[in-house]
């Protein structure tokens, strides 16, 4: 079954100036799209030929495992923006968070510093664990916190093409601007 690239909900420039119109268009439309690629000039003849990129994410290796989650990881990503938006978390959302760490100030403090400590390149995660406790993680690479059994709510990705375009090596400036664009109601519904 062949991946497509999926569709932003919101068009090219409508994040600026947090993101550019540039970035979105390399980040987006030439690094998401190439994994896309890479995923389906990979899969033919193997057992992961029809598999969901869930599936794809517990059970491979390799280039099939590195593309797929990177797919996953940069659509998660890029569907928890919105121009406009809450932009704190409400409900049973703050509620955890606040039991987890105190505050959402509290949280957005230690996610930002997990985010800008990550050596190289990966992902930082909010993520839901087994026990129903929530956890900050840091993943390298194209590392996904579905393989460790948690549920992913929220992440940023800290790959230097993420925010080089806008912020070249800032990356604590980029974090800044992350805080600007999420929409805490489509990142509820994961919760």
């Amino acid at each position: 079954m062949p991946f497509e690239l999926p569709k932003l909900s919101y068009a090219p420039d409508a994040l600026q100036p947090y993101i550019s119109k540039q970035t979105i268009d390399f980040h987006y439309g030439k690094h998401h799209q190439a994994y896309v690629n890479n995923l389906n000039n990979l899969i033919p003849g193997t057992r992961f030929e029809q598999a969901t990129l869930d599936q794809i994410i517990k059970e491979a290796d390799g280039g099939i495992f590195n593309n797929g989650a990177q797919i996953w990881n940069h659509t998660f990503y890029f569907e928890s923006f919105s121009p406009a938006g809450p932009r704190e978390p409400s409900g049973q959302l703050a509620t955890a968070i606040a039991n987890s760490f105190g505050s959402f100030g509290n949280f957005k403090e230690q996610f930002t510093k997990s985010s800008v400590t990550l050596f190289g390149s990966g992902w930082a995660w909010l993520v839901r664990k087994p026990d129903g406790s929530l956890e900050i993680v840091q993943e390298p690479n194209a590392g996904n916190p579905l393989r460790n059994g948690m549920v992913p709510i929220l992440t940023c990705d800290v790959w230097e093409h993420a925010y080089y375009l806008d912020y070249q090596n800032r990356r604590p400036d980029y974090l800044q601007a992350f805080w600007n664009i999420l929409d805490w109601e489509i990142i509820s519904k994961r919760f």
